[in-house]
């Protein structure tokens, strides 16, 4: 009996008992109302739900005594083997070993499937992430929100949602123009500008125009800096998007920002000069001093925004007006941006946005901000002079222990990791006990085929061991963990509830044995412990897949 259905034959019971008081009803109480924890002193059993407390006065009821109800009728339920009430009126149930030990066959046969739930079906998703200037390489912060925004991409498509992950990049306006500069000035063999791009990547790409153009250096200098610049923005951002795929982050839509300013090539105006008169015609733009506005202010906003200058140019507020309306007309109900730390302000000025685009703030838009992250004894990069590499990370640390880690925290907590530790092959590494976990799992099998233990009994009434009841009740919560994570867009939940479940399966492992001592016989306990064994290796595998990590069959 998985918590759902426990949820449901609770939901079951209450309901007529509260019909039964004239004093109260349950007021349209559903299943999902009724919320089950696992006690942590499992002396308490396997779950416990606080609905007499939360109930009691509603049916005019004393919680403790309508918590002596609802477990008496609770008790009947076939797969619950008692029901006890506790304190003022807690419930705790426990089920008997065969409806508990039936979710190992469950798992295994359900496999990558095992976990996945509907939680967000019907919601459409666009979660943009990392969107870096295509001027250099990525950095370790970029790192963060790439683990992050793909971790929490794969967590909303696990529940149900349609997700896109996009990069927005920031390819027009005086960056391109600097990293242009940039480019020419080192063909030429000349110091990098005041206000450009250093670093020998630079170099690097200098070298890549001249071989793709060789007559370059001889053209105009404007000319010279037009071709350089789409050259190497180019070959920049194929470099940036290789990183990410190294990286196991794969975007669904790359989005231009030029194509907000470009006009139709029939004379249509542009995204950009849409977006201006699609926010007048929600009544949020105002004219004032040559200059046109949107009154954001309206919205908590701090301050009115200006979307065109005085002198006619756009802001870039318009640039992110224009980029925001395109996603709903992309047919994205609800936007998710990753910021880095020093976008904060940017929170307020997004959700204004939203309002004066006809969305509901709260609702329609999250704007999450990342904060900073640090490793120990990291050098700079080599190529870029000023900052770490994510390429130089992932060669240094592995892309598992990166994504693992950088997961491992929420996105709003500062961040410094342990090198030394993240290399070790030891169980203070927590990618290292998780992933040794897994491996673990795949030995026991190979070594119960070996020894002709399979899985052609089952019989869950024998998984009756206290370290197959603790294991089997956490194998029960991975799917309402990976709902919970993806509704709080916290994927360090996954990574938390995955050591908690390797911690059980270690103890499980020294307690209970998948293949007979010596020449004793081969007998249904043992086939039955090799499914519960698969099913644990399967959901540290979905487990690890949501977290971009790699699930080893070996160590």
């Amino acid at each position: 009996m998985n918590p759902d259905a426990l949820s449901e034959a609770l939901l079951a019971v209450i309901t007529p008992l509260a019909e039964a008081r004239r004093a109260g009803s349950t007021g349209g109480l559903t299943a999902a109302d009724l919320v089950l924890d696992r006690p942590k002193n499992r002396d308490h059993g396997d779950w416990a739900s606080n609905a007499a407390l939360k109930l009691g006065k509603a049916v005019g009821a004393n919680p403790r005594e309508f918590a002596a109800e609802i477990a008496e009728a609770l008790a009947a339920t076939p797969g619950i083997a008692n029901v006890e009430v506790a304190g003022p009126g807690f419930i705790n149930i426990r089920l008997d070993a065969a409806a508990a030990g039936a979710l190992a066959r469950t798992i295994v046969e359900a496999g990558a499937a095992f976990g996945t739930n509907d939680s967000q079906r019907g919601n459409t998703i666009n979660v943009e992430f990392v969107s870096a200037n295509p001027t250099g390489p990525l950095h370790i912060g970029h790192t963060r929100w790439a683990a992050l925004g793909d971790s929490i991409a794969r967590l909303l498509a696990a529940s149900g949602a349609t997700v896109a992950r996009e990069f927005y990049i920031n390819d027009a306006g005086a960056q391109m123009e600097r990293f242009g500069r940039s480019v020419v000035a080192a063909m030429h063999g000349e110091p990098t500008p005041d206000d450009g791009y250093g670093g020998s990547y630079i170099q690097a790409l200098a070298s890549r125009v001249i071989a793709e153009r060789p007559g370059i250096v001889s053209l105009d200098r404007d000319e010279q800096t037009r071709i350089a610049t789409d050259l190497a923005y180019g070959f920049q951002l194929g470099e940036l998007q290789a990183s990410l795929v190294a990286f196991r982050v794969n975007f669904d839509v790359w989005f231009s920002e030029r194509t907000l300013h470009a006009a139709g090539a029939d004379g249509t105006p542009s995204l950009v000069d849409e977006a201006v008169e699609r926010l007048r015609a929600q009544g949020h733009v105002f004219d004032e001093g040559d200059a046109v506005w949107v009154r954001t202010t309206d919205f908590g906003d701090d301050k009115d925004r200006v979307i065109r200058r005085s002198n006619g140019e756009y802001t870039y507020f318009a640039a992110d007006a224009a980029y925001y309306l395109n996603k709903g007309d992309r047919g994205f109900a609800h936007k998710i941006y990753l910021l880095g730390a020093d976008h904060h302000g940017y929170v307020h000025r997004l959700k204004a946005l939203a309002g004066a685009a006809g969305d509901d703030p709260e609702k329609d838009i999250e704007v999450l901000i990342g904060q900073l992250v640090s490793i120990n004894g990291a050098r700079l990069s080599k190529r870029a002079g000023n900052i770490i590499e994510m390429d130089d990370l992932r060669e240094w640390l592995g892309t598992d222990a990166l994504r693992y880690s950088l997961a491992r925290y929420p996105a709003d907590s500062p961040l410094t990791l342990d090198p030394e530790l993240l290399r070790k092959r030891t169980n203070d590494n927590p990618v290292f006990y998780v992933q040794y976990a897994h491996a673990r799992t795949h030995n026991v099998a190979r070594n119960a085929a070996a020894s002709g233990v399979d899985r052609s009994a089952f019989a869950p009434e024998l998984l009756d061991h206290e370290t197959e009841s603790a294991l089997l009740g956490a194998l029960q919560e991975f799917p309402r963990i990976v709902g919970f994570a993806a509704e709080v867009r916290e994927p360090h939940r996954v990574a938390r509830y995955l050591e908690e479940l390797a911690g059980l399966y270690h103890r499980w492992y020294d307690s209970c044995r998948v293949i007979p001592l010596g020449d004793g016989p081969i007998e249904a306990v043992h086939r039955t412990r090799l499914w519960l064994n698969d099913a644990t290796g399967q959901v540290l595998r979905n487990g690890l897949d949501l977290l971009g990590v790699d699930a080893p069959k070996r160590m």
